[in-house]
């Protein structure tokens, strides 16, 4: 089964390979590393690894914390394809697909770019009036017939678990979420995933800059 181990590590040449002969030495496959930032000393490393069926998933947080100075923010089961061109793959797509395609096939393929369990295309007025939910993705939450505080959408920004305007259910779940405009305030990309890891302000920049070039080119005529 694969899992994605995201780790904070000291910023020093050496430390990756460390981690890697840490998990290797166990039997254990590094599939992908994804480094989402960097700064003060540290990095923020997702890693997807393929765990043999003879361990346990905490394992992987005992032998990466056995690697000094590198902490475990999160461990959770991961599935779903992996590539490493993601964001070209899903623009290409975006460019052969017909309008009325385009936004239902960006909140289907939104979720694997970021290492997310769905997303959803929302629409909101300045009234007050609930949501329209022009795309979802599967295992997104039910936005129907919500009213939400922050559509229209002036800019992009995290939305934490502990937010007020949240269900009860949903922050029970830590139900941690990022969106961003789409193409006009009033249409918002929402991504999410339960349990966490809260986003980071380096993945929400990332989904600025898709964002913007998937709304271009979800409006050109079909390549």
């Amino acid at each position: 089964m694969s899992y994605l181990l995201r780790l904070v590590v000291p910023d020093r040449p050496g430390i990756l390979g460390a981690v890697a002969t840490a998990l290797g030495t166990a039997g254990i496959d590094i599939v992908s590393v994804d480094v989402l930032e960097r700064g003060g000393g540290v990095a923020v490393d997702d890693i997807v690894v393929d765990l043999p069926s003879d361990r346990l998933p905490d394992s992987l947080i005992t032998l990466a914390h056995a690697v000094d100075g590198v902490q475990v923010e999160s461990l959770r089961p991961f599935a779903g394809p992996l590539d490493t061109h993601r964001e070209l793959e899903l623009l290409e797509s975006l460019a052969r697909a017909g309008e009325g395609t385009a936004v239902k096939l960006l909140a289907a393929e939104l979720p694997r770019v970021f290492h997310s369990g769905w997303a959803a295309v929302l629409h909101g007025e300045p009234d007050g009036q609930p949501c329209e939910v022009l795309a979802a993705s599967d295992a997104a939450p039910g936005f129907d017939g919500m009213t939400l505080p922050w559509l229209p959408l002036p800019a992009a920004r995290l939305l934490p678990s502990e937010e007020d305007w949240l269900p009860e259910r949903w922050r029970e779940m830590a139900i941690e979420m990022m969106a961003t405009p789409f193409g006009s305030p009033r249409t918002a990309v929402v991504l999410g995933r339960s349990g966490g890891p809260a986003y980071r302000r380096s993945e929400l920049l990332r989904l600025v800059h898709l964002a913007g070039i998937a709304a271009s080119v979800a409006h050109l005529p079909p390549a």
